[in-house]
């Protein structure tokens, strides 16, 4: 980035600014962490705890901070996967439980954006549609932010809610289910890129009816991708140059159409396996009542403080996730 010519070429000095600043999402925290505990370790080697009891809790409160990062970081470390560290799409769609549904629906909601807003990324509604009596039937939400997919993927799936329903008079325990879905986000823009070696340019004499020049030269071009073995051929224009421009524009059309099926595949694989919205599929039990208790079906991850998780508190679950799953 230091070189005199860095911005001769504007697209290749974004993607190295764009590498960068990815590598310094790892070293700065990593640098940081290590002075903080070099400073605290060198305090901590010099004080008396018994004479100065203040300041040593508060070294040792410091060292707990600089330990809650390090496991922050670790978590970031299993973040490495291809899309991981991409925005993403979360959508929720009420299931099974009518209105108390739609009204849960709406409850996670606002737990992924309360979750969002404490990583600081920014939360955008794409779509919403509201419930007949409350809460809503489905949202799409776009979270931008750093590893925003590699973060919400372990929410995926169906979500239980267990607790006395506030539209029931007759105040009795309900059970509702509402589906998450979490898709990246994957940059539109596809350079299709058309290697001489590539290809294989034959020329023929164009047949059917033609005038004084068409049907007496070898104007015709095929024209063969050798990597992938499309094939475009054009006789319709009255010269060959104009037949092999026209066959670039076929062939990477269909090059961009190859691309975009390929792409649509790769999504659909990791959307992974629809479930029912309804019981026995649930990846996440949320009970209120008798008792309070948050647990993830897969890694068997629980937490009693149900308000928190409600909250946004989802650092534990998701990190039991990344550790089972990766």
């Amino acid at each position: 980035m230091q070189e005199p010519q860095f911005w001769e070429d504007n697209a290749a000095a974004q993607k190295v600014i764009e590498e960068c600043n990815a590598l310094k999402e790892w070293t700065i925290p990593y640098q940081n962490l290590k002075k903080k505990f070099d400073d605290v370790t060198e305090f901590l080697s010099e004080v008396d705890p018994d004479q100065d009891r203040d300041f040593f809790a508060q070294l040792l409160a410091e060292l707990n901070c600089i330990d809650a990062s390090l496991s922050e970081l670790e978590v970031r470390k299993m973040l490495s996967g291809e899309l991981d560290g991409k925005n993403c799409f979360l959508s929720i769609n009420s299931g099974a439980g009518g209105t108390e549904a739609c009204d849960w629906a709406l409850m996670l909601s606002r737990m992924y954006q309360r979750f969002a807003e404490k990583r600081g990324w920014r939360i955008e509604v794409l779509d919403f549609v509201e419930g007949d009596v409350a809460g809503i039937k489905s949202i799409t939400l776009k979270l931008s932010g750093p590893f925003a997919y590699g973060y919400c993927k372990s929410e995926r799936g169906v979500h239980r809610l267990v607790r006395i329903s506030p539209f029931d008079s007759n105040a009795k325990r309900h059970t509702s289910f509402a589906s998450v879905d979490i898709t990246p986000e994957i940059d539109d823009t596809i350079h299709i890129e058309i290697r001489p070696e590539q290809l294989r340019v034959d020329t023929y004499r164009a047949s059917g009816a033609g005038g004084q020049h068409v049907n007496k030269t070898d104007s015709a071009v095929r024209m063969t991708h050798l990597p992938t073995g499309i094939i475009v051929s054009c006789q319709a224009e009255r010269s060959q140059i104009q037949n092999r421009e026209t066959c670039l524009k076929m062939l990477r059309a269909k090059l961009y159409e190859k691309e975009l099926l390929e792409r649509e595949s790769k999504l659909q694989e990791i959307a992974g396996e629809k479930k029912e919205i309804a019981w026995g599929s649930q990846i996440r039990n949320y009970v209120f009542q008798p008792y309070t208790l948050v647990k993830d079906t897969r890694t068997k991850y629980e937490v009693g403080n149900i308000h928190a998780v409600m909250d946004g508190d989802l650092e534990g679950f998701i990190t039991a996730y990344l550790k089972e799953f990766g």
